[in-house]
């Protein structure tokens, strides 16, 4: 389902959720769960945006709060209970990491809705969403590959889940598209957000040659050790990162959660609230692509621009075969389509990736 079908549906009801509260009723009380701080700049400042909308869209029929820096583990069971003893109607769980916790805690508090980032198991009171970054990641792969000299390529991935691998293959395949001799170094940080190590990941890569520099980790260290590298094209992650454009970023994948927390919101107002699962991208609008600025090569802007254009409409799909396995072994065959299945549980490379997952 899409955000703009769930917003069809909650625009007809806006009114008597207002009368609602009017005639007494308490507001919605909605909480959030942060794996960073909301100032990181990029993903969980993007969520907390999403938040902030929810305040403005709705006003006194929602109240909210939030949580920022919970670790993954047991104390965001300890974070998602206290929310819900005092009185949280709707959770929105941010990380992939709260999996596991969000089930748990859910389990206990059935008439709780929770709506968690990025996961795959679900409940009654359980819904899931997440966003096709993989096409982002596809548009950057394209403009990597044309403007990097070196034909290194840093990656500094978080950790070895689907999400993230997805992302490398996709940037690998679109940049070997436009320059088979563009080779990728990952270097693995083990974290979503942490300045330091995002810094040293950046540095690393620098030394091995890398002048074009992707992330998937959520401050903007990596932008500033480019930036004081000088001559390192980077491109914001989760959020704009316009601070460091027109150079070193050079554009940037955001997310837009807000139209889907003010739908979930407004579903939960209504009384029309259903777990399911939501995986949107640049069509619907929950993934957008940043300014890509002058730096950027007139024709390579254009080139990029088409590829938003396609993938917005539906007419390319960004894992489109001939495609192999990293092992040499045909994954698709040309002109077929992945279905959303594998990608979902991607564990493997495409072909021409020099490198190992981590178990």
């Amino acid at each position: 389902m899409t955000i703009k079908n769930i917003l069809a549906g909650a625009t007809v009801a806006l009114g008597m959720a207002t009368g609602a509260v009017a005639d007494g009723h308490e507001p919605v009380k909605v909480g959030f769960v942060y794996v960073g701080p909301v100032g990181d700049g990029g993903w969980t400042y993007e969520h907390d945006q999403g938040r902030l909308a929810v305040e403005e869209a709705l006003g006194d029929q929602v109240e909210t709060v939030y949580v920022e820096s919970v670790p993954e583990g047991p104390d965001a069971v300890r974070v998602m209970t206290q929310m819900a003893l005092q009185g949280a109607d709707l959770i929105f769980t941010t990380s992939f990491g709260y999996m596991d916790q969000t089930i748990e805690v859910a389990s206990q508090f059935p008439d709780v809705k929770f709506e968690h980032a990025t996961g795959y198991k679900r409940a009654d009171n359980v819904s899931t969403y997440s966003a096709r970054f993989y096409e982002g990641r596809a548009v950057q792969g394209h403009i990597a590959g044309h403007m990097t000299e070196s034909n290194i390529i840093g990656y500094i991935a978080s950790f070895p889940i689907p999400e993230v691998i997805r992302g490398i293959n996709s940037a690998f395949i679109h940049a070997r598209e436009v320059n088979p001799d563009v080779e990728f170094k990952i270097v693995w940080a083990y974290t979503w957000f942490d300045p330091a190590k995002e810094a040293e990941a950046a540095n690393v890569l620098i030394e091995q040659g890398a002048d074009v520099i992707l992330q998937h980790t959520d401050s903007t260290a990596p932008q500033a050790a480019a930036q004081a590298a000088g001559n390192v094209v980077t491109f914001g992650q989760a959020s704009d990162m316009a601070e460091f454009a027109p150079f070193p970023r050079v554009s940037s994948i955001i997310d837009d959660w807000a139209p889907y927390y003010i739908a979930r919101t407004q579903a939960v107002i209504d009384g029309t609230w259903e777990s399911m699962d939501t995986w949107d991208g640049i069509g619907p609008g929950m993934v957008k692509i940043g300014e890509i600025t002058d730096a950027v090569p007139a024709e390579v802007k254009a080139s990029a621009e088409d590829m938003i254009e396609r993938l917005r409409t539906g007419e390319y799909h960004a894992f489109t075969g001939p495609l192999n396995r990293q092992d040499g072994s045909v994954w698709l065959a040309d002109g077929e389509v992945a279905d959303d299945g594998t990608l979902a549980g991607m564990n493997f490379y495409v072909e021409g990736i020099d490198a190992e997952i981590p178990q």
